[in-house]
């Protein structure tokens, strides 16, 4: 690892005020325009990420709370089973994401894409896709605003808002880090309680957060919160290339960047983290993988914009992973900009927009657009999409231009639990 990565593990603190952050966007920006005479109408409504991490005035992001949650992360005793730690589902080898279109938590046999239930278990996976959270500090940070990190919107149906509250939230769910070993009610009691009887966390906890019962649910969010800061990506060529490096995208790339412009897809994917944050309905088929159609934010199908940051190491793609290449994904709106007949499978219309592509694996090539959607329910913006024309190559290359592979791969050699690092394999 680099000396600027593991700066970044053990840095200074960094929690910044809205108008911090809003300042050092701004400061991105003017730069942008220094290296060039006038902003495109696609440079307008993006910008690079800011190089400081906005973090709560209470977690503030230092060495020890790092250092601590980067164990947690890493450790099987959050688990019921002691089988599965977060980075079971949130890999570095797989963008701190698993490469599943659907995750397996406890249980699972397997790491990453082969990942699977033993033969015979008739176990359901978790009902969506894992989200990577590289850059997951800037939840929140958009075009024009910032949430503030105590507000940040997490999942895919913005259940919980903030990263402290996001890393509780596995360890109470039955499919992912629970199981069937105690009821959800009393989940995070039960791992307070396992940390608090190891004597190495018990000493972790208090030089991290003082001697007065530092071993509790708040600061086992904090520390695993302070820690997911650090993984962070935000050198990647669009970056450069928004901080003056005029040479930093091909001319192939920024014709999609104009491309993604003029097509409509910045009006959901803006901003620094190429998200609006809000919750859309978008007609997403349903995974057959699972018992029960997935209706989303308040049953009505909608889900959160994702960041379209590192998507070349997190497919695949959408809130339940049915597409596995990003050309389906342009398929898939192409179909929703060309439904105006055939919805849902029916005449005409969406089929050849809709399918998986040659050499897809998608699971939604026969199935067409969702139909417990009607059209009328589909976000306007995603209706109005302009994707009539040439193939998206130009596009596709922009997308591409989000990714930064120099993002943290370290694995710790041991956690306090004694338990294997990251999980049972099997």
């Amino acid at each position: 690892m680099d000396s600027t990565r593991r700066s970044q593990l053990g840095g200074k603190p960094s929690a910044l005020s809205r108008s911090a952050v809003l300042a050092t966007m701004a400061g991105m920006a003017a730069i942008a325009a220094m290296g060039s005479a006038r902003q495109t109408g696609a440079e307008s409504r993006l910008a690079a990420l800011p190089i400081e991490v906005p973090a709560p005035a209470d977690n503030p992001t230092t060495p020890d709370r790092v250092a601590l949650g980067r164990l947690l992360f890493w450790d099987p005793i959050l688990s019921g089973q002691h089988d599965v730690a977060c980075a079971t589902c949130h890999h570095p080898d797989f963008g701190y994401s698993d490469g599943l279109d659907l995750s397996i938590g406890t249980h699972g046999v397997g790491l990453g894409a082969t990942r699977r239930f033993p033969t015979g278990d008739t176990r359901h996976p978790v009902k969506r896709n894992s989200q990577s959270v590289l850059n997951a500090a800037f939840n929140g940070l958009t075009g024009g605003a910032h949430a503030g990190p105590e507000a940040a919107p997490m999942f895919w149906d913005v259940r919980v808002r903030s990263l402290e509250a996001q890393a509780l939230e596995p360890i109470k769910a039955i499919d992912e880090m629970r199981g069937d070993a105690y009821s959800e009610d009393r989940a995070l009691s039960t791992v307070v309680a396992r940390l608090d009887a190891n004597a190495e966390y018990r000493r972790l906890f208090a030089k991290t957060f003082g001697a007065t019962q530092p071993v509790n649910e708040q600061n086992l969010g904090r520390a695993l919160a302070a820690f997911e800061r650090t993984l962070v990506a935000s050198d990647s060529p669009f970056d450069r290339y928004m901080r003056g490096d005029s040479a930093a995208l091909t001319p192939e790339q920024l014709r999609g960047m104009e491309r993604f412009q003029s097509i409509g897809c910045v009006n959901c994917h803006d901003g620094p983290m190429f998200s609006d944050f809000m919750p859309h309905v978008l007609a997403v088929p349903d995974n057959p993988k699972l018992p029960a159609s997935d209706t989303g934010v308040t049953q009505s199908y909608a889900f959160r914009t994702p960041s379209l940051r590192n998507l070349g190491v997190t497919a695949p793609y959408m809130h339940n992973g049915v597409f596995a290449t990003l050309p389906q994904v342009v398929n898939f709106y192409q179909a929703i900009s060309f439904a105006g007949r055939g919805f849902g499978g029916g005449r005409g219309g969406v089929g050849r927009f809709a399918g998986a592509g040659r050499g897809g694996r998608g699971l939604a090539g026969a199935r067409g657009l969702n139909p417990q959607v009607a059209r009328d329910q589909i976000d306007p913006l995603a209706r109005n999409l302009n994707l009539r024309g040439p193939v998206q190559s130009d596009l596709l290359a922009f997308l591409h231009a989000l990714d930064d592979p120099a993002f943290d791969r370290s694995v710790p050699d041991r956690v306090p639990s004694g338990l294997r690092v990251g999980g049972a394999i099997r």
